[in-house]
């Protein structure tokens, strides 16, 4: 197969020109732009990208360069005529398995064109589950190398030659890793400065303080016979703020018991990290 690797780049300020595989709408119309957090998705469908994260916040923040977004097409690192990307796996069983060769080429492409440390992840179903925690750590960083898994999955070797993390949406199995790799992108670039609008929007939701967030309602004041808390009409800010936290305390002990026992765990000093 042909190098795909990119010609040497040539620097225009905070501007950076490079070719690209494969222009998209949103994502390679704009030259690269220096200092900004990215994304790379590496992926054997490469048109799903940007997907839902052209939309709205997301969306709009990628088009106003506050953040960058490439996809890798796998396919194109394939070997043979038909650029297999796949083989049976080792000791037999059902499905295919990604190649450990093909994907270490395009890694080996995609971690040059983006920080040395950002963070490299493997969207599977036996990784940590994502948190908010573990947005905020991603959104501080300079960017991410997401692996979208196909098939019954990553040849191991890859995973630990390279040091990979692996992360997980929950205790299920979806056909593959692009879904995933958009909630990850999503729930970190949200976070990120100037996206939002308001920061302050993301300082009482769910996860900010260990607690499910609090009940939220809007006009009109009543709806169907139901209205809404007195406390949050009152003006009295000390006691809305009081109340806000008692609810969020009280569904977060109901709903999601770990999170209540973690977050005591932490209040009292212990170490929850073993």
């Amino acid at each position: 197969m042909d190098d795909p690797k990119p010609k040497p780049l040539k620097s225009h300020g905070r501007k950076t020109i490079r070719p690209t595989l494969k222009p998209r709408e949103l994502m390679t119309h704009t030259p690269e732009l220096a200092k900004i957090w990215k994304a790379q998705v590496i992926t054997l469908l490469p048109d799903a990208f940007p997907g839902i994260l052209g939309q709205s916040l997301t969306g709009r923040a990628l088009k106003d360069g506050l953040w960058q977004l490439e996809a890798i097409d796998l396919r194109l690192f394939g070997e043979g005529k038909h650029r297999n990307v796949d083989d049976t796996p080792a000791g037999g069983g059902a499905g295919m398995v990604l190649r450990p060769d093909v994907m270490a080429a395009a890694i080996d492409h995609a971690r040059p064109k983006i920080a040395a440390h950002a963070h490299l992840i493997y969207l599977s179903p036996r990784g940590k589950p994502l948190t908010q925690h573990m947005a905020q750590s991603l959104a501080g960083g300079p960017g991410v190398t997401l692996i979208c898994g196909r098939f019954e999955g990553l040849d191991q070797r890859v995973i630990d030659h390279y040091g990979i993390a692996e992360v997980s949406l929950g205790d299920f199995v979806l056909t593959g890793g692009e879904i995933a790799a958009q909630a990850v992108i999503d729930a970190t670039v949200r976070l990120l400065p100037g996206v939002l609008g308001n920061e302050a929007s993301t300082e009482e939701e769910s996860f900010a303080d260990g607690l499910l967030e609090h009940p939220q309602f809007t006009r009109p004041a009543e709806w169907r016979g139901m209205t809404i808390p007195d406390v949050l009409m009152s003006g009295h800010h000390g006691e809305i703020a009081k109340w806000r936290k008692a609810q969020s305390e009280a569904l977060t002990k109901e709903r999601r018991p770990d999170l209540w026992s973690e977050r005591n765990a932490t209040t009292s000093g212990k170490d929850i990290s073993e």
